[in-house]
């Protein structure tokens, strides 16, 4: 693999302590590396809701670089990263944070986080480095679609090599600075090298976080290394550390063996094939394995919005190690993300996470329906024509699930709760009672899954006194429609009916409905299907799914069992 068979025997017979070895240190000699230690902070400006699965995101990257470490010095610099518990909501808001260029935004940024953690400030057991990951970029950038605001639209921004996405984006501005005389390493990775892992994110990762802040300049002439443009060809596990540059940090050359923990993740590939599906066309990853892997278990999961619920795929093989994990079609041009847990008999586990896009054509890219925070714009904000996004201000998040209790709830029809899920019967008008009545503007969020062919999901509104439904999906599956129930008397087909298939069976949807006092939203899965604007008074519920509390919100379901796994309501203060 990476050592000769002689190399790999001297090494079973001369341990590792046996040789005797230089000190490892900064690239300018002042400061011992032979052990450090990277804090991981994320950090969210006052105006941003942290990630969810956050602390998957940051615990993958200290995984992955951790590994790449110990595999590029032997041992010789150990390498330890520690996760700040919470997230470090900044004392400013995105738009402080971006005053300035770049520059400008690492060290208000650094600055910050390293008063507020107190950080290197007691005894020292390892050269400390303050990595710091960022829920923005030094503009704005939609990082999932991969998307910045230009001349009115949206233009791609990243790096697309040969098909395949790695980090890059002009909009990002990571950085990173070796601050000698203090003996620490400061670094800025910003959202677009780590909130959607693309292939090479890692390498970014430690590029700005364990390389520039030991002092590592890029190697002359650049290379294919981590410290060159590694994160241009691969994941860090395909990169590597120049020799020369390890060398000079006073790494020595030795023989030693390949774990099999490391040739997994040395080895272990999943390659989108093909590489810019277009819709309805299969989408499979092809697997890369060590030589004579046996599988013992893999999980493959994707989403198609970075708020999106994780999408497990069933998987079966033959033989010792499959080749290919199939995704499955997708309906429409969107972005995918990854990911998957592989565990080998011998013990070995690896993680791996990747991102491809569902295009419709090689020159057009997916275009989100709703604009994320980052893509709003103050005249866009005071535009009454601008849906409701996802940077709104809004209050402490409530568990609407947590509160049902069918025995108490009224209800029409059998629901039940099993494992903390709560399941609707198959039958017409069912509907169940929420003991909660929303304030006049809300966000309600709801995760569902459809357990037999998708028929229609109601989620029952009040906007000022009035009564509404939010309908998803009636119909015949060649003609499902979406639409908000009433507006002026006028049910199914009225101004705001979408027409198209949203749902599939056994299969999550995030379903987020925002009530405003003169809109309301609906979208699923990262998709706006409606955007209506109007007055309240406009609005109405027909007797047909009526409850006896008006004030209540309620679910209802039509012919179709749904699972809920999820049912939140946020209160948007803004």
């Amino acid at each position: 693999m990476r050592r000769n068979l002689c190399a790999a025997i001297f090494a079973l017979v001369m341990p590792l302590s046996a040789f005797c070895f230089a000190e490892t240190r900064t690239w300018d000699g002042k400061h011992d590396i032979s052990k450090i230690e990277v804090t991981v902070v994320y950090f969210v400006p006052s105006d941003r809701p942290p990630l969810k699965d956050w602390r998957d995101r940051v615990d993958y990257f200290c995984n992955r670089i951790e590994q790449f470490h110990s595999r590029e010095f032997d041992g010789q610099s150990v390498m330890k990263t520690v996760v700040h518990q919470e997230p470090l909501i900044s004392e400013s808001t995105t738009k402080q944070l971006r005053q300035g260029d770049a520059n400008a935004i690492f060290f208000k940024t650094l600055q910050e986080a390293d008063r507020r953690l107190e950080f290197a400030s007691g005894d020292r057991s390892a050269f400390p480095i303050l990595l710091v990951l960022s829920e923005i970029n030094w503009q704005p950038l939609d990082d999932f679609y991969r998307l910045k605001p230009q001349d009115g639209g949206l233009v791609f921004e990243g790096q697309d090599i040969n098909g395949q996405h790695f980090p890059g984006a002009a909009a990002g501005g990571a950085r990173a600075t070796y601050l000698s005389d203090r003996g620490v390493g400061w670094g800025l990775v910003s959202a677009d090298g780590w909130r959607v892992p693309y292939r090479g994110s890692d390498c970014v990762i430690y590029h700005e976080g364990c390389g520039h802040t030991v002092g590592l300049p890029h190697p002359e002439p650049i290379d294919g290394s981590v410290m060159g443009v590694g994160q241009y060809q691969g994941w860090i596990s395909e990169s590597f550390l120049n020799k020369e540059q390890k060398i000079r940090l006073g790494w020595e050359p030795v023989a030693s063996l390949e774990t099999a923990q490391m040739a997994l993740f040395t080895n272990f590939r999943a390659i989108p094939d093909p590489v810019n599906p277009k819709p309805d066309e299969a989408v499979a990853l092809k697997l890369d394995w060590p030589d004579a892997a046996i599988v013992k278990s893999l999980r493959v999961r994707y989403q198609t919005a970075i708020e999106s619920p994780w999408v497990e795929v069933p998987l079966e093989w033959s033989g010792n190690a499959p080749k290919l994990a199939t995704l499955g079609a997708f309906d429409r041009a969107t972005p995918i993300s990854y990911r998957i847990d592989a565990a080998l008999d011998n013990g070995a586990t690896a993680e791996i996470w990747g991102y491809l896009q569902v295009q419709n054509d090689s020159n057009s890219r997916p275009q989100p329906l709703s604009l994320s925070a980052d893509l709003i714009t103050q005249s866009t904000t005071e535009s009454s024509d601008s849906p409701p996004v996802s940077g709104d201000l809004v209050g402490q998040e409530i568990n609407l699930l947590e509160m049902i209790d069918p025995a108490n709830c009224w209800s029409h029809g059998e629901w039940v709760m099993e494992d903390g899920k709560l399941l609707s019967p198959k039958q017409y008008a069912a509907r169940l009672e929420l003991p909660y009545s929303p304030p006049a503007e809300y966000r309600m969020t709801v995760i569902a899954e459809p357990l037999d062919t998708p028929q229609a999901l109601l989620l029952g509104q009040r906007s000022g006194e009035n009564r509404f439904a939010t309908l998803f999906s009636f119909g015949e599956p060649e003609n499902y429609q979406s639409a908000i129930e009433n507006i002026d008397g006028q049910n199914v087909g009225n101004e705001s009916t979408f027409t198209g298939a949203i749902f599939r069976a056994n299969q999550l949807s995030q379903i987020i409905v925002t009530v405003r006092k003169d809109r309301v939203v609906m979208s699923v899965d990262g998709h706006v299907i409606v955007n209506w604007t109007g007055s309240a008074s406009q609005l109405s519920l027909s007797g047909y799914w009526g409850t006896p509390d008006e004030t209540s919100l309620f679910l209802g379901a039509y012919d179709c069992r749904f699972r809920f796994h999820r049912i939140t309501l946020q209160p948007l203060t803004k």
